[in-house]
């Protein structure tokens, strides 16, 4: 333990007590599970020594109670000062967790806290180092993940040139074990997370919602996203912008020219560092709120209280928060690297000329806000419809024109992506207004009298 001076104040590892209590080893437990530091009895909150009248008996009943209880040896040291005594107890870190009778206590600031679910379960993990994603959980086996989720993983992989086709794993046990995501007997969590069509399963929360809000309490509509995480990315993306966001429309010549009121790339970025950082053990879902002006992302997720979010981001960009998933993610070409996400969000921002977002650690998780800076109406942009007048528009011209194709359909409405009319072709469908008779070609559409 370094020599500290225990006279001037009070820290995150200093601890004034006027007189010892055997409550006090809860302190030392503290100490010793975080940083260390020294409790010091016989001072008062003003750091005054006021002297202990049975400082030899403690010499000798403090080390053996903390031994006895905790089995950790500490520095129990008899200090004078103006005549009077008192004792310091220096307590170092220890590289495994430390209990007093069952309990796991902390130091954090200048406070003690004793650490229970799921904050309990990120420090044993810590001190055995080891991480959330890399648990192995022994009721899932290979047979139970997703034969589709390896296929898009290996494609996206080799797509990026992050997987070299000539060397992938030939099965997905051996992919798995690429990934470090299996230990040959067990599956891990974030195998589960990553190649499972339905990790909900084991994993309460692993899902993304999303809703569309007129104000903060006006609901309008909303939906849930499912399944591993890659598909959770893509489809998220997909649903923002045929869904969700408004597009600006305008002409260079015969050039129709589509502009979002939030960069998509930056919206990607954003939506996939919330689902790989994600702690999933909240079991929270990932929450995107929509308004006409903004879009608020949020995942649980806990950050170090030493410091600001800014400097976390700029001093410890290197750290992911599940080292695996973000591994994956990775090898399959969804981000860069390792803390660029805020920094590429800023540069997409910057080139489509729109607002930064704002970043905040609330309500126990990380919120990203982008705010739209709305363009020029009167520069011959118009907003997308609402999403029921496109639908209205999209069942007339299906009456009147049975056989028209996609292409002619969203040239027809003028003010939506290819993309958007295939979402709501698509959604048409599920709720049975339209059917589709014959194939894609020389076929026709069908609208359901309602």
């Amino acid at each position: 333990m370094k020599n500290i001076d225990t006279t001037t104040f009070e820290s995150q590892i200093i601890e004034w007590k006027e007189s010892w209590r055997d409550e006090y080893l809860k302190w030392i437990c503290g100490f010793a599970n975080a940083q260390g530091g020294t409790l010091v009895i016989g001072k008062n909150n003003n750091g005054g020594v006021i002297g202990l009248e049975n400082a030899k008996k403690l010499l000798v009943d403090i080390p053996n109670k903390i031994k006895d209880i905790m089995g950790i040896i500490v520095d129990v040291n008899l200090k004078t000062e103006n005549g009077k005594e008192y004792i310091e107890i220096a307590v170092d870190p220890y590289p495994y967790p430390v209990n007093y009778k069952g309990e796991y206590h902390y130091r954090s600031g200048s406070t003690k806290q004793e650490l229970k679910g799921a904050a309990l379960d990120a420090f044993l993990l810590k001190k055995y180092g080891l991480h959330w994603d890399g648990v192995p959980i022994p009721q899932f086996t290979i047979s139970d993940l997703d034969q589709n989720a390896f296929a898009l993983f290996t494609k996206k992989g080799i797509e990026s040139q992050r997987l070299d086709k000539n060397t992938i794993p030939g099965s997905n046990e051996e992919l798995l074990f690429m990934l470090n995501i299996t230990d040959k007997k067990y599956i891990k969590r974030a195998a589960i997370l990553l190649f499972s069509n339905n990790p909900e399963k084991m994993i309460t929360g692993a899902y993304v919602k999303i809703g569309f809000f007129r104000t903060n309490t006006d609901l309008i509509y909303q939906d849930q996203i499912h399944g591993n995480l890659f598909d959770q990315v893509d489809k998220t993306l997909e649903l923002l912008t045929t869904k969700y966001m408004k597009a600006y429309i305008n002409y260079r010549g015969i050039q129709r020219i589509e502009r979002f009121l939030f960069p998509p790339e930056a919206l990607r970025e954003a939506v996939t560092n919330a689902i790989v950082h994600k702690d999933y053990s909240s079991g929270n879902p990932i929450q995107i709120s929509v308004y006409e002006d903004k879009i608020i992302i949020w995942n649980a997720g806990r950050l170090p209280d030493i410091l600001p979010i800014e400097r976390l981001l700029e001093k410890h960009p290197s750290i992911p928060y599940n080292p695996l998933i973000a591994t994956a993610f990775f090898r399959a070409g969804y981000i860069e690297a390792w803390g660029r996400g805020i920094e590429k969000i800023r540069q997409e921002c910057k080139k489509a000329k729109t607002l930064e977002p704002h970043i905040a650690y609330d309500f126990g998780g990380l919120m990203v806000t982008f705010r739209a800076r709305v363009p020029d109406t009167n520069s011959g942009q118009t907003t997308q419809k609402t999403t029921q007048k496109t639908t209205q528009k999209i069942l007339a011209i299906l009456k009147d024109n049975p056989k028209i194709s996609r292409v002619e359909l969203t040239h027809l409405l003028g003010n939506i992506t290819d993309n958007g009319v295939k979402y709501h072709l698509n959604k048409l469908k599920q709720e049975n207004r339209i059917r589709r008779v014959g194939p894609d070609k020389g076929g026709y559409w069908e609208v359901v009298e309602q």
